[in-house]
């Protein structure tokens, strides 16, 4: 018998076809295998037996870095071209593209060893990759995954390289980045001398700044352990406080600069996924890093090699290294060589390179343990561009423009959502180039035509204004929180109607204020504003943002003279508070956080957004279980103020400030848990979505989700998405596909 098998998903740069070549032939069945723009295809010839036998073993036994979504069989004539044997042929480019690509995977086990063997050919190579591992998303050029349309088509493959690429029983049977010293990228050096990568180590052993190029663009390097090296990246890179992430060889150099836990531990795990994020876990005492890698942090970024070069750096350093995003502060990543020598210039004394071009550009991803499991800060590298599956089939195409901080864009079409890279904050041309670059290249590559076209109303918002001003798209406006909420039914796969907290620093209201503390009831499609945080000023607009005692301030309608925050600011004090009147309005339970971290005297001014909550988190004690009443109006409006001024009273009586800030996440997560009980009581809905940046913070989150669960709550939280604004673009998508289908259905999932 004859059949054509359609195998579509992430079957494209993860071994599949040498998967189904192996796995037909020891079945004896005769044909062919191929990529083409839908996926892979596959025509069988033989036994009945066999062939369902084949069918069975595709999806049990497919390679561990392909994601199957659909498998479609058709009986065919028996085909004569067959010839008896089954190969793989040529790929076919035509038609609309609507495979799927993998993401950027972390060096496998295999070629590991072969990295360290000095009787193998690639020993101490540093593009050694396989079907197994290696770059994917950052490399390709246009679908299908074939050599040709990737970065790699500069390098022709040497007779050794060739051989391995076409023999089935070899792991780099058709693994299109194959390569070795005779054929493939070369490392070089350029601001030191030397062997590369000894001269490399040479020059982060003297102090100096390295730049290293990636996967997906370049990193800055120092010695984790030195202080004048560290400060002295901060000085250059202009990043006064932020933490940097520092890279350790292995598990047990991780552990012992932090708290990871056992080998069956959450902390290893994440550590050691085979996206490689960035993973924040609790520093200990004695960790030798310096104090400028992460100015007063409990935690730091920790990361594991992820590329040969990596390990190969690493081992020839012998000891952690600081590795941050290669950019200067509030620009994209840099990853073009020309632009990197640029940019980097003023910062990096040395660079380590190579002659792999990047086709796209993408950052670490952040993860942070939570419950047993990672929940993801930032999604980019080994995670994007791996699509989400939406509960229903778009009508039409759509891109999601997302937001103004923590960027991102997503595509919609058909089930899937393809959520971009992070992108960074769109604040200068630079970055804002890299993402109009982005949408037209995730366009391309997943076959996507925007006909709709969601955006945030944010007047002011670059990422909307790129919506409104393209042509022949239909748009649609998805206010910000409605947004959050979205997102994080998307990211649950679920649709239908929940009681929504969306707590962040600020988004654009209906009413024309600034929300951000707000209770909606929503689904896909709508959503009602059923209660929020009392609306404050903020005295000097974005200026409060900056400067989070002004909140304070605003919080306690400037009384407090008594208080700290009022004495550090006495020259201020009155006239700030004469700003109020007139003052934008905001219901943000970000610029809440904030009042409380100033009037403790965590945080004044801030030097990135959300520091001061950050802080205010780091500040509170774990164990302190106290927490502060807050009144509720019967409009479900809460007295944010109340909180503050318990604190404030707290303060004066001499209480820790550690208690306080305790006290204070505690109040407000049982001031959740009633609005969330109010509203179950007048609607019946019995599902909470907790969304927004807010909720990045872990003691809030577990405090609230154990309360709401306590309280007989199903409780939706994020997992392939942030909860800040990096999510935005995934809700937006959902609510534009939601309504089209309305539209065009007259009905909704």
């Amino acid at each position: 018998m004859g059949v054509r098998v359609r195998v579509e998903g992430v079957v494209q740069g993860v071994g599949f076809r040498p998967f189904v070549h192996g796995l037909a032939t020891r079945l004896g069945l005769a044909g062919r295998v191929g990529n083409d723009a839908h996926g892979v295809f596959v025509e069988l010839e033989g036994g009945r037996d066999q062939i369902g036998e084949f069918l069975v073993r595709l999806e049990c036994d497919a390679p561990p870095l392909a994601s199957i979504e659909r498998v479609t069989v058709t009986s065919t004539p028996r085909a004569t071209r067959a010839g008896g044997r089954f190969r793989i042929v040529e790929s076919d480019p035509s038609g609309t593209s609507r495979t799927l690509v993998s993401p950027d995977i972390a060096t496998c086990d295999d070629c590991l060893a072969e990295l360290a063997d000095p009787a193998d050919r690639r020993y101490r190579y540093p593009f050694v990759n396989c079907v197994n591992c290696g770059p994917r998303m950052t490399i390709v050029r246009s679908m299908p995954y074939d050599r040709p349309l990737t970065t790699m088509a500069g390098f022709e493959m040497c007779g050794d390289c060739r051989a391995e690429y076409h023999d089935p029983a070899d792991r780099r049977f058709h693994a299109q980045p194959i390569c070795c010293p005779a054929c493939g990228p070369t490392l070089s050096l350029m601001g030191a001398a030397g062997d590369p990568l000894t001269g490399a180590a040479e020059v982060l052993r003297a102090g100096g700044v390295l730049a290293v190029k990636g996967i997906g663009g370049y990193h800055l390097a120092v010695l984790a352990s030195d202080e004048s090296a560290a400060a002295e990246l901060r000085r250059r890179k202009r990043r006064a406080d932020k933490p940097f992430a520092v890279m350790v060889a292995d598990l047990d150099e991780a552990r012992r600069l932090c708290e990871v836990g056992g080998a069956d531990g959450v902390g290893a795990a994440l550590l050691t996924d085979r996206a490689r994020p960035i993973v924040l876990l609790p520093r200990r005492p004695e960790a030798v890093v310096a104090g400028a890698v992460a100015p007063g942090e409990r935690c730091l970024g920790l990361m594991l090699p992820y590329t040969p070069l990596h390990h190969l750096l690493l081992a020839a350093v012998g000891a952690p290294i600081v590795l941050t995003s290669g950019n200067g502060s509030d620009e994209p990543i840099a990853y073009d060589d020309r632009d990197a020598l640029d940019r980097l210039g003023g910062i990096a004394d040395a660079f380590l390179t190579h002659d792999r071009p990047i086709h796209l550009r993408a950052d670490d991803s952040v993860v942070r343990p939570f419950r047993g499991r990672g929940m993801i800060l930032r999604r980019s590298r080994g995670h994007a561009p791996r699509p989400f599956t939406l509960p229903y089939e778009a009508p039409r195409h759509i891109l999601g423009c997302g937001a103004e901080l923590k960027s991102t864009f997503c595509l919609g079409k058909g089930r899937h959502a393809f959520v971009s890279p992070h992108i960074g904050d769109l604040e200068n041309y630079e970055t804002l180039r890299s993402y109009a670059e982005g949408i037209e290249h995730f366009a391309a590559l997943f076959g996507v035509r925007p006909e709709v076209v969601a955006y945030d109303p944010h007047p002011e918002y670059l990422s909307s204004k790129h919506a409104l001003d393209l042509s022949d798209v239909e748009l649609t406006a998805v206010q910000h929180h409605h947004a959050h909420i979205a997102s994080c039914l998307a990211d649950n796969g679920e649709h239908g109607r929940v009681i929504g907290v969306a707590f962040d620093g600020l988004g654009y209201g209906l009413d024309g204020t600034l929300w951000g503390g707000e209770f909606l009831l929503a689904d896909l499609v709508s959503f009602e504003r059923a209660g929020h945080l009392a609306p404050v000023p903020m005295p000097g607009g974005s200026a409060a943002i900056r400067q989070p005692w002004r909140m304070a301030a605003a919080y306690l309608e400037g009384d407090g003279a008594e208080l700290d925050v009022a004495r550090r600011h006495e020259r201020w004090w009155a006239s700030v508070t004469s700003l109020m009147r007139g003052a934008p309005v905001t219901s943000s339970a970000g610029r809440l956080f904030d009042a409380v971290a100033a009037l403790l005297g965590v945080r004044d001014t801030i030097s990135y957004e959300g520091q001061a909550a950050i802080e205010l988190e780091r500040l509170a004690d774990p164990a302190e279980r106290g927490a502060y009443p807050a009144a509720v109006s019967d409009d479900l409006v809460v007295a944010g103020a109340d909180l503050v001024r318990a604190a404030a009273a707290d303060l004066v009586a001499g209480v820790e400030p550690a208690v306080i800030a305790a006290r204070f996440h505690n109040g407000v997560s049982e001031v959740i848990v009633r609005c969330c009980r109010l509203l179950r009581d007048a609607t019946g809905l019995a599902t909470v979505a907790l969304s927004g940046g807010v909720f990045q913070n872990v003691l809030l989150l577990g405090r609230t989700v154990e309360r709401l669960s306590g309280a007989g709550f199903r409780v939706l939280t994020h997992a392939g998405v942030p909860a800040n604004d990096g999510g935005i673009s995934l809700g937006q998508v959902a609510v534009a596909a939601a309504r089209d289908r309305l539209r065009a259905y007259g009905d909704q999932p």
